[in-house]
């Protein structure tokens, strides 16, 4: 295999969700993702979700894990942050500066984290 040859297509990570309708409902109409489709399988529904063109599947049935944690990294956190906090999402932790990004911690539903961060701050006191 040539080195330079690509390989890998995407990565999606697949969050497990108790109820997929819930779920719908939380991540399209208070996270502000688009329902890109979804199939209903008895207990084994699964959907595609995404937001600026970066997917995300959540999955009803035996697929996943409870409390998965995944990284979203965002143009300004900060725009994001006051948004969520008016819609009263479950913020764990406030946009914080770290050396690595200016992050803040999303719980979703069903205990999911979601680290949603932006680029750090310069001259902001780094909290690692």
């Amino acid at each position: 295999m040539n080195p330079s040859q690509k390989v890998v297509e995407c990565i999606i990570p697949i969050l497990k969700v108790e109820n997929i309708d819930a779920s719908l409902e939380y991540y399209v109409n208070i996270l502000g993702f688009a329902q890109d489709w979804l199939v209903r399988k008895d207990a084994n529904s699964m959907a595609g979700i995404s937001r600026d063109q970066c997917p995300l599947y959540l999955c009803e049935g035996n697929q996943g894990n409870p409390g998965t944690w995944i990284w979203i990294g965002v143009e300004d956190v900060h725009v994001l942050y006051e948004g969520y906090q008016a819609k009263g999402v479950t913020i764990v932790q406030p946009p914080t500066n770290y050396s690595w990004a200016c992050e803040m911690r999303v719980r979703d539903p069903d205990g999911h984290i979601l680290r949603i961060g932006s680029e750090s701050l310069p001259g902001v006191p780094i909290n690692d």
